[in-house]
């Protein structure tokens, strides 16, 4: 055992099984439509993620591990910066301001709750499903 592993308390054989939420990436903006479409009969989520911030890379691995995998909505994954036209497009179409990382539930069409940053790890957000 190394220093490092008494002082940060590695554990032999407690490496956590990753879980793997089911994304749909969201990649253009003719898929906007489909959510608003789908929002009308299963509540859609939208995850905004950049891929170059550390403080994104860490809320949604505490989203992930705190996701419940018996939800029954759409669960849409954006990473800003393969494709800012359609986080731009999320934020003209549904009045929100962009922010990453950022979670946005809709129904019926409409936006009926967002948060970002560290807000989304705290914020039971099942409660607007």
């Amino acid at each position: 055992m190394g220093i490092f592993d008494s002082v940060f308390g590695k554990k032999e054989g407690t490496k956590k099984e990753r879980k793997e939420l089911p994304w749909i990436q969201l990649e253009s903006i003719a898929q906007l439509e489909t959510i608003v479409e789908r929002s009308k009969y299963k509540p859609q989520v939208i995850y905004k993620h950049s891929s170059t911030c550390g403080i994104s890379r860490m809320v949604l691995n505490m989203f992930t591990e705190s996701y419940d995998m018996d939800l029954d909505i759409d669960l849409y994954f954006l990473t800003i910066q393969h494709h800012r036209d359609v986080s731009n497009t999320i934020e003209d179409k549904f009045e929100v301001r962009h922010e990453s990382p950022q979670l946005l539930v809709i129904k019926k069409g409409e936006v009926v709750f967002h948060t970002s940053h560290g807000a989304i790890s705290d914020t039971d957000f099942t409660k607007y499903l």
